[in-house]
């Protein structure tokens, strides 16, 4: 290889240097910022360490920990905020957070991915301080922590007791999507077997003066509780003899 080549070659990596640093947002950049660091996107070491990439000393410069999740880096108080950073177990921003929207996002778009290993034992077991339960007829009542059915890597899929509520035995032995539609566990129907109409079930309860009718495994399955004859105990206390 001839002397000027050699020059040309070295000029070339010498200018790619110089721009890399000079330039890192065009040159390096994997993508762009998050809007609320627009103002720093030009300014890489903001949050990278020169060939060691994003410090968590970095982050913490801006967002100190002990106000994460109670006041915002300009010190107004955040509105239904959920404080936990201040107990991690350790302080690696860039465990759980993603800052570029572009090549490195993860496929979904999400920015943020949790890591519960990142929580000190004593929050992993209160569950309830940091997730509410949702409004539906499983999780009511429920008193026990989340890890009763759901574990830490994902929200589903989640063990369920099914003897708790309805025992599948019998004929009842069925796929899920026979009584959940779509498998939307949130909801059932019994109509997938039971060739009922609601408006024939809502005319024979009510002329047995049962006004509660619409949870229909309440009274009928493997664990019905009737009375003697014929009816839920406790719907006589709600029958009157105004029609609706």
């Amino acid at each position: 290889m001839s002397r000027w080549i050699k020059w040309l070659l070295l000029a070339n990596l010498a200018i790619i240097a110089v721009l890399v640093f000079a330039y890192p947002q065009l040159m390096v950049s994997p993508g762009k910022a998050q809007p609320a660091h627009v103002a720093i996107e030009k300014d890489c070491f903001a949050c990278h360490l020169a060939f060691r990439g994003a410090s968590a000393d970095k982050c913490m410069a801006c967002h100190q920990p002990a106000d994460i999740g109670r006041l915002t880096t300009t010190g107004l108080p955040i509105v239904d905020g959920t404080p936990f950073h201040q107990g991690l177990a350790r302080q690696d921003c860039t465990a759980c957070h993603r800052e570029h929207t572009d090549r490195l996002a993860p496929a979904d778009g999400t920015l943020v991915r949790f890591d519960h290993s990142m929580l000190l034992a004593s929050q992993v077991a209160d569950c309830k301080g940091c997730h509410t339960a949702p409004d539906t007829r499983v999780h009511r009542g429920v008193t026990a922590q989340c890890s009763q059915c759901h574990g830490t890597k994902a929200w589903e899929p989640a063990t369920f007791d099914h003897d708790r509520y309805f025992p599948l035995v019998g004929e009842h032995r069925a796929s899920c999507e026979t009584c959940h539609p779509r498998n939307d566990t949130s909801r059932y129907t019994c109509y997938g077997c039971h060739e009922h109409t609601p408006a024939n079930i809502r005319e024979e309860h009510l002329e047995e003066g049962i006004r509660d009718y619409q949870d229909c495994v309440a009274c009928h399955g493997p664990r019905a509780r009737f009375d003697g004859g014929g009816h839920r105990r406790g719907d006589r206390d709600h029958h009157d003899d105004d029609d609706d």
